[in-house]
């Protein structure tokens, strides 16, 4: 939905530089480099640039080498920028999806990360819509399927993609006209050179015969030659002749055991071998636990957990692995593996650690993650009751943070792995610190993670903490449950989560878990306009809440009465208890509370007439919104401002407030609030006589309503829709007239009394 008088652009484009650093040492490969530059300017077949090529080819081979040295050549080409992902589609852990991947496109693109839209369909068409005009090299690595790519693919062919996989991708090709290059080993002299210049400057010139010979045992594949090369480099005064003695042991032991079917696959495994037996004892076990690291990449403190070392000797032991091409470093503290590697270091980790090491070493990594999330939920949700949790262990040390941003910053930074370490606790039977983990990561979510993530540790949470009968654990998790449900607009399940919380929380007797249970339920009442069962739970949770002593509580759930009293029209009240609740968030520098206060003082100012208050209340709240990095908060309070602006008569400045929140809820996967924004550009559209494309608007608005099940925000889509049509078809007008009064039937607050005797009278009068 395109609004008007918009800023240009949203002012400046984002132009994304996701390309990892270009391949040290890369030679040769000169062949397949034409055919990409082919490729680029449309030599190859058609007259038209080429949208997508896959480069195919056998694990090792250098794809992603060849596609990272291409992309590094030509990326002025691209001047609206570069987007990388590596989609792991043969990592041994979980593949990256269509989601977290366009997740990661679009903020690179300059939509806000809590924004992106939880639907993987939404989201492909956003980034369709955000590439359509512009000049984009997308680079996706690793890919095992085309159904991974294919979410990924621009809709406009200024766009170039490169596909890196070990399969041929051949939907690509029939369906997408996908040119293909395929890898095969580098010829003899090519493989030779490689060697030569990864090990220039750190030995005497080898001979080249021994090269081939060297060069010929990595079965002339990339990645092999790269690591042999790498330890001929770190061994200047041993001569080539022992290093290969070595190796051809080292081949013979794999021969062995091979079938003979996968001779490449061979050889890289016999490199790895070399290369990790030339390992001192404790950079060999910092490896293959690396290997049981739950997640695809990982920092320096879940390093130190994992092996149960210091975080000084996980630094050192770090830049062993870097340093032999075992491990790479993606960033200051943050490592991840080739995806052979760490098959490779998994495999050696069953093979040399024991079992109970296996375990432990989960364990510990796991700890650490709980009880990091643990201090960050400090940060990010002070008020929130803790998990109770265990000591960690005793080898683990967890990260403690300063402020709110470097809380946050962890959080946004960890969400894959915290998944994957959920995950993991639950693969290996570890219920309690799988619902733990669950728990504590609900409340120390960055404020722009997608609830669909967590979604996923909340179902895992559920069966564990129901595997292991804590009732107590169950309630929470179901109130968490709760929450995301409603956020996503699915109201039958979150009503059912927090009955069955308030049920359990009432069984134990625990009045401040039936508090919390009630408030919810309010909110959920309040959310469909049932609002004497809303203020009914309001008053319920807020006299536990203060009988506990429970103060925070007792003025969020009196902010919620407020609300109610707001919205049938009980201004007085709902101010009262507004300023009540604000001391109390105030004096505990709770700033998203006060925020909220001021957005619902906003709309009592503004109903009031009071415009100038309205107005800076309004954006104090939005202010806070965009301190907190809240993109929830932020897009739910752009509709007050709008409605601000609108009453101000500054009808451009209030499209831009709606056309914020439209595009901030549809990518936080919020249909409700979207058409309200839907809505309230409609509004100014009537306000400026722009009939047309204000009914426009209000059809889509009412649509959603009518799917959702919401009739009250339906009846209103439809008043102003009838409004707009009024003039030129006064029997269409009529006839949404009559659905929106049989719609208003059931309400009997004031403000709705007074909506269906106003649409009453214009059906009686004909206008």
């Amino acid at each position: 939905m395109h609004f008007h008088n918009t800023r240009a652009a949203e002012d400046a484009r984002v132009v994304p530089r996701q390309l990892p650093g270009d391949v040290r040492g890369f030679v040769n490969r000169t062949e397949e480099l034409h055919r990409l530059d082919a490729i680029l300017t449309g030599g190859e077949g058609d007259s038209v640039v080429v949208a997508i090529c896959v480069i195919a080819g056998t694990a090792g081979a250098g794809k992603t080498s060849l596609a990272l040295r291409w992309a590094h050549q030509v990326k002025a080409d691209f001047p609206d920028g570069q987007l990388y992902v590596n989609l792991r589609g043969y990592d041994p852990g979980e593949p990256v999806t269509g989601q977290e991947a366009l997740h990661r496109f679009l903020t690179g693109l300059g939509v806000p990360p809590g924004a992106v839209p939880t639907d993987t369909e939404a989201a492909a068409a956003l980034f369709r819509s955000l590439s359509a005009d512009r000049r984009v090299l997308i680079v996706l690595d690793n890919a095992a399927t085309v159904a991974q790519v294919r979410p990924l693919l621009p809709g406009h062919a200024g766009c170039l993609v490169i596909v890196t996989s070990r399969d041929r991708l051949s939907g690509l090709a029939v369906r997408d006209g996908a040119h293909r290059i395929t890898l095969g080993t580098l010829p003899e002299p090519e493989a030779v050179a490689l060697l030569r210049a990864v090990t220039s400057g750190y030995r005497p010139e080898d001979d080249a015969e021994k090269l081939a010979e060297l060069a010929r045992l990595c079965a002339r594949l990339p990645l092999a030659l790269r690591i042999a090369a790498e330890r001929a480099a770190s061994h200047p005064h041993m001569r080539l002749d022992e290093l290969i003695a070595d190796l051809r042991d080292e081949s013979a032991l794999w021969a062995a055991l091979s079938t003979g079917d996968e001779q490449d696959a061979d050889a890289v495994r016999s490199v790895f071998a070399w290369s990790y037996r030339a390992l001192s004892p404790a950079a060999a076990r910092l490896f293959r636990l690396l290997g049981l690291h739950p997640g695809p990449g990982f920092g320096l403190g879940a390093v130190s957990a994992l092996a149960g070392i210091s975080v000084r000797q996980a630094r050192q032991l770090l830049d062993v692995l870097v340093g032999g091409h075992l491990l790479e470093q993606t960033a200051p503290d943050r490592f991840e593996f080739h995806d052979l590697l760490r098959a490779y270091a998994t495999e050696q980790s069953r093979l040399e650690e024991t079992a109970d090491s296996r375990a432990a070493a989960l364990w510990r990594v796991l700890d650490w993650y709980l009880h990091t999330a643990d201090a960050a939920q400090s940060r990010i949700t002070p008020a929130r009751e803790h998990v109770p949790l265990d000591p960690a262990d005793e080898k683990v040390v967890p990260l403690s943070f300063a402020d709110y941003d470097q809380a946050v910053d962890w959080s946004e930074r960890e969400q894959t792995n915290l998944v994957a370490a959920t995950r993991a606790a639950e693969k290996a039977g570890l219920d309690r610190h799988a619902w733990q983990l669950s728990a504590v990561f609900w409340s120390a979510q960055a404020p722009s993670a997608a609830v669909t993530d967590w979604l996923v540790t909340g179902e895992i949470g559920l069966r564990a903490v129901r595997r292991l009968g804590d009732r107590v654990g169950e309630a929470g998790i179901l109130e968490s449950l709760g929450f995301a449900y409603r956020r996503l607009n699915d109201l039958p399940e979150a009503l059912n989560s927090h009955r069955e919380a308030l049920a359990i929380r009432r069984e134990l007797g625990d009045t401040r878990g039936e508090a919390s249970a009630l408030n919810a339920l309010g909110l959920l009442a309040l959310r469909t306009r049932r609002l004497r069962d809303a203020e009914e739970q309001f008053v319920r949770a807020m006299a536990i809440f203060h009988e506990l002593g429970a103060a925070h509580w007792e003025a969020v759930t009196r902010a919620n009465l407020a609300t109610v009293h707001f919205e049938a029209g009980r201004l007085t009240e709902a101010e009262s208890n507004l300023e009540q609740a604000l001391v109390v968030y105030e004096r505990m520098a709770s700033k998203g509370s006060v925020g909220n206060v001021l957005r619902i003082r906003s709309a009592i100012y503004l109903e009031r007439g009071e415009l100038t208050e309205a107005d800076r209340v309004a954006h104090e709240a939005l202010d806070i919104a965009l301190e907190l990095r809240d993109h929830v908060m932020e897009g739910y309070w752009l509709l007050y401002v709008g409605d601000v602006q609108q009453e101000l008569g500054q009808c451009a400045e209030a499209l831009i407030s709606y056309q914020r929140s439209a595009t901030i809820h549809r990518r936080l996967g919020d249909r409700s609030r979207e058409a309200l924004a839907w809505c309230g550009a409609g509004r100014t559209y009537q306000r400026l006589e722009r009939t047309g494309e204000a009914a426009d608007l209000y059809r889509s608005a009412a649509a959603v309503h009518q799917e959702l099940g919401d009739s009250w925000h339906h009846a209103l889509a439809l008043n102003g829709l009838a409004m707009s049509l009024f003039a030129e078809d006064e029997a269409e007008a009529g006839r949404h007239w009559t659905d929106a009064l049989r719609l208003l039937a059931d309400y009997d607050d004031v403000r709705a009394v007074k909506l269906r005797d106003g649409i009453a009278g214009r059906l009686t009068d004909g206008h």
